[in-house]
């Protein structure tokens, strides 16, 4: 089970690789572009990457930010403890209220959409304002099933019938490597744990404090599900 489930992320990797890279370009049109076979020139190496990975509470676009993110210094290290700016919503953040945008980015969707329904799927997604559409993607299923042969989707095969916390965390984690500068997949890169990074996100989710943040994250939920 676990050589199979480590295909499968292998493979999930390696198609998001190209996709994001894609993606990048064509939401920001970063000069150079990056490149779909290269994992070197992202990261904090690459200015649009860098501001994607940056945490949502540092501002990329300050010098001293970006210098000592790049250097690893003291004051800028970026753990799994903060929340990158590729996870809001237009990728911008509101410092009065974090959980504004927060995990609905277009970005988020498209690697969504492209592993657990079909790429072509992600080209579907027009702005910030979508979810994943399993609801729809299941009736297009059900449609199918009694045409010629076809590709079943993922979410079709496992039957997923609604967004969890623990598929969003992967996805995230999928992204977050995609635009990293590493090359071939490891649960720690420099001072990031992926494994706590997965953790901290499902338990965004699940561990709430009260019954009104539990109305916002059900509401998320319901947000990516639609």
């Amino acid at each position: 089970l676990k050589k199979g489930a480590d295909a499968a992320r292998g493979d999930d990797t390696s198609s998001l690789k190209d996709l994001v890279a894609g993606w990048v370009n064509q939401e920001f049109r970063p000069s150079p572009l990056i490149r779909p076979d290269d994992k070197h020139s992202r990261g904090f190496s690459s200015d649009v990457c860098g501001k994607l990975l940056c945490p949502s509470e540092w501002d990329w676009d300050q010098t001293r930010v970006k210098a000592g993110i790049r250097d690893r210094t003291t004051e800028f290290i970026v753990s799994e403890n903060s929340w990158p700016l590729f996870m809001y919503e237009n990728y911008t953040v509101n410092p009065e209220n974090l959980e504004e945008g927060f995990l609905k980015s277009k970005l988020l969707v498209l690697a969504f959409k492209a592993i657990f329904t079909s790429p072509s799927s992600a080209k579907e997604v027009d702005g910030n304002s979508d979810g994943a559409d399993i609801i729809e993607n299941h009736r297009r299923a059900g449609r199918k099933s009694d045409q010629a042969k076809v590709k079943t989707c993922v979410a079709s095969i496992i039957n997923m019938r609604k967004v969890t916390p623990r598929t969003i965390a992967y996805i995230v984690c999928q992204v977050r490597f995609a635009l990293s500068g590493v090359s071939s997949w490891r649960t720690v890169d420099g001072d990031f744990d992926y494994e706590a990074f997965w953790s901290n996100i499902v338990a965004f989710f699940e561990v709430v404090p009260g019954p009104v943040t539990r109305r916002r994250v059900d509401k998320l939920l319901e947000w990516w599900t639609k």
